[in-house]
Formats: C-alpha cells, sequence, structure tokens
C-alpha cells in the first residue's frame, strides 16, 4: 500500500498535465482530419499529413533524449507543451495543405517529445511486476484524453480558428500541474543514455518489431478514422464520436489485458489479443461506421488494438537493463513512428484502389501480421507462459489460461514432432 501510495504522489501531476495536453492534440488531429476531406484533399495528401505527425515522432524521440539528459523531464516537458500550442496557432491561421504539413510534423515532434518523458518516467519508478499495469494507467489517460478531445470536435467545430484555439489552451494549461506540483518527483536523468537498436535488438527482439507492426496498425487506425467516417457520409460531430470510441473501448480493456500481461507470457497476451482484434475489424467491414453496430465495431478494435503499444513497450522493457530505461523508451517511440508513418500511406494508397472500404480490411490484415509474428516469437524463444499459478492470478488473467494450454500443446507437439524427425534422419 505504501509503495502504490507513493507511486500516485510521484505520478499525479504527469497524468494531469498529460490529459490535458493529450486532449489538445486529439481535437486538432481530428480537426485536421475533417477539415482535410472537406477542403477536397486528394487520398495522397491526406495521407501525407497524417504521416507527417509520425514523422515528427521520428525527431522527436531523438531530440528529447537528449534534452531530458541535460534539462530534466520536467523542463522538457513544460517546454514542448508550450511549443506545441504555438503550433496548432500556426495551423489554424492558414489552412493551406503545406502549412498542415509542417504542424503536424512539428506536432509529431512534441508529441513524441512528451511520451518520452512520461514513459521514462514511469519506467524509472516501476517495477517488472508493476510494469504492465502502471503503463496502463498512462495509456488509459492518454487515450481516454484523447478520445475526449475528439468529442470536443461536435462543441468546437471544424471551420473556424475556435478548434485550433481551444487544443492550443489545452497544452498550454498542462505546464501548470508539472510546473507547480511540489510532489513531481521525475527520477534523476540516466548517466548512459546510448542505446543502438543493434544493442536493442540483442537484448529484446520481440519488443522492437511489436513496437513497429504497433505503430503501423495505430497510424492507420488512428489517424484515417475520421476520414474514413467523413467519407462514408457521417458528419463532423458523428465523425469525431466514431473515432472517439476507440477510447472507451481502450479505457475499458486497458488495465484487464495489462493486469494479463503482468502475469503471463506478454507475447501470448498480445497475441490472442490480435487475434480477438481482427474479429472487430471484421465486424466494422460488414456493418460499416453508421449507428450503434459502427461505434460498437471501433470500441471492440479500440478496447482490443490500444493495449498492444503497453504490453510491447512493457516486453521490451522487461529486458532492458536499468541504465538504458530512458535510451529504450526513446528507442521504442522511434520504432512505433517508423510503423505509424507508414500506416495512414497505407491506408490512402488503398482507398484509392478499394475505396473506403480499404480502411477495415488494411486494419484486420495488420492485426493479423502482428498476431503472427509474436506467435513465431513464442516458438523461437521458450519460456513458460505462465508467471503466475491459477489460483493466484486475477480474474482477467484466467480468462487465458485456457488459450494459454493450447498453445503450451502446440508447442509440445512441435518439439515432439522435430525430434521424431531428428531421430528417423539419424
Amino acid at each position: 500500500m505504501t509503495r502504490t501510495r507513493s507511486l500516485a504522489v510521484a505520478t499525479w501531476a504527469l497524468f494531469v498535465g498529460l490529459a490535458l495536453v493529450i486532449a489538445g492534440v486529439g481535437l486538432f488531429g481530428t480537426v485536421i482530419g475533417i477539415r482535410s476531406e472537406q477542403n477536397g484533399y486528394a487520398n495522397w495528401v491526406i495521407g501525407v499529413i497524417g504521416a507527417a505527425y509520425y514523422a515528427g515522432f521520428l525527431l522527436g524521440s531523438r531530440i528529447t533524449l537528449s534534452a531530458m539528459t541535460n534539462v530534466g523531464h520536467i523542463r522538457v516537458f513544460a517546454a514542448f507543451s508550450s511549443l506545441l500550442g504555438a503550433t496548432m496557432i500556426m495551423a489554424g491561421l492558414n489552412d493551406s495543405a503545406p502549412t498542415w504539413i509542417v504542424a503536424r510534423l512539428l506536432t509529431g515532434v512534441f508529441s513524441a517529445g512528451l511520451y518520452v518523458v512520461a514513459e521514462s518516467w514511469l519506467n524509472g519508478l516501476a517495477s517488472n511486476e508493476t510494469r504492465g499495469r502502471l503503463l496502463a494507467i498512462y495509456l488509459v489517460v492518454t487515450g481516454g484524453s484523447y478520445g475526449v478531445g475528439q468529442l470536443m470536435v461536435g462543441t468546437v467545430g471544424t471551420q473556424k480558428l475556435t478548434a485550433f484555439a481551444v487544443a492550443a489552451m489545452l497544452a498550454g494549461a498542462s505546464v501548470a500541474p508539472i510546473a507547480l506540483s511540489e510532489a513531481a518527483q521525475a527520477p534523476a536523468p540516466d548517466t548512459q543514455t546510448k542505446l543502438s537498436l543493434r544493442r536493442l535488438a540483442e537484448m529484446a527482439p520481440t519488443g522492437m518489431g511489436a513496437g513497429v507492426l504497433v505503430g503501423l496498425t495505430h497510424g492507420a487506425f488512428l489517424t484515417m478514422a475520421v476520414v474514413y467516417a467523413t467519407r462514408e457520409g457521417l458528419t463532423a460531430a458523428g465523425a469525431g464520436r466514431f473515432a472517439a470510441v476507440t477510447a472507451v473501448g481502450g479505457v475499458v480493456l486497458q488495465w484487464p489485458l495489462s493486469a494479463a500481461s503482468d502475469q503471463l507470457d506478454r507475447r501470448y497476451v498480445g497475441a490472442v489479443t490480435s487475434i480477438a482484434a481482427m474479429g472487430g475489424c471484421f465486424y466494422l467491414l460488414v456493418a460499416g461506421p453508421d449507428g450503434w453496430h459502427g461505434l460498437a465495431a471501433m470500441a471492440i478494435i479500440g478496447g482490443l488494438s490500444l493495449p498492444l503499444y503497453s504490453i510491447a513497450a512493457a516486453y521490451m522493457s522487461d529486458w532492458v537493463e536499468p541504465e538504458y530505461m530512458s535510451a529504450a523508451s526513446s528507442q521504442m517511440v522511434m520504432l512505433y513512428g517508423v510503423g505509424a508513418l507508414a500506416g495512414p500511406m497505407v491506408v490512402g494508397i488503398g482507398m484509392n484502389s478499394m475505396g473506403a472500404d480499404a480502411y477495415p480490411w488494411t486494419l484486420l490484415v495488420m492485426h493479423g501480421l502482428i498476431a503472427v509474428f509474436l506467435i513465431y516469437r513464442l516458438f523461437a524463444w521458450r519460456e513458460p507462459l505462465a508467471k503466475t499459478p491459477f489460483s493466484d492470478a486475477t480474474l482477467s488473467a484466467r480468462a487465458f489460461f485456457i488459450p494459454a494450454n493450447v498453445v503450451w500443446m502446440g508447442r509440445h507437439q512441435l518439439r515432439r514432432t522435430r525430434r521424431r524427425i531428428h531421430r528417423h534422419r539419424s
């Protein structure tokens, strides 16, 4: 209880600040997506605008690590939040495609910086036994706040400067809780910060691969949701609700899935969750975005897909030595950005040939790739699937035990088959 209370005291200001700034990012990104469609931009232009945000992620993950080492977590958070607000106002003053590409690039830089600060802060305070759940709280806060920002589109509209100004105000206000709280206790910046991708691949190849694939999937899923909804005839408010409901699913399932991954092999939990998300994608393909069926499909996909990032990040952190934690967080954001950079462009290209249905089809295939990769890694690097006995496991973890036994039997049968083949050849 004391440990839990100390974590709450050390992180509450970070979570409040993140909630404010990510709500602004959600509002800003949704307005840009809807306005891009309303302005009649070509599919490839909309894809480039969406991808520019994740291109900024690649830059931001690099810049932040150096800045955080020199001046600390809190100052970097304050600087990037302020610059983020200024960029949002810039985009509201000029709605040309080149301006929005630059604005999305810069918001990607500053948003990535905020994510690196937050994940480094939390990983520095967490243990392997609590990391999944602490990152789940972080993603519930960020996902829920992003959804709130998307819902605000129905209130502030998309045709005026108001939406951009409100987003900028939220970004600016996010500095206050962290800057003024005496209880905000960020860990000391790492003295050893360099961690090459090659070295990280030796430590946690599964985390690296999963990070890229999850980024690819989320880049397509989150960036193109409002474009898909608008193209299918939903109003701006309806498109905002359609995109925001993904956060509802993420808030509901983030904690139980992350808690299960603390007690079972994270690769296994991620594989099962990805397969289930494929079912949600098929539901969206059949039902379409209209009405409660469309909202239910997006909630299911969001609830199952969004926790995949925390599962991948927690798995990577499990294998990284403590002195490399901040560098690993930076690399994880960068890898996620590499995948997410391609996601919107893949959907944009698909829409040129398949129409709006390319959106759910692409999501179905991408979640399938995550599942296949994690299943491959389960067989390539064998460890006990269960870290906790069934009698001590939480309810969410117990739900995975029956499929876990199926996987265990498959691995056992594969080993027996290989031994028989080896004996036969001998």
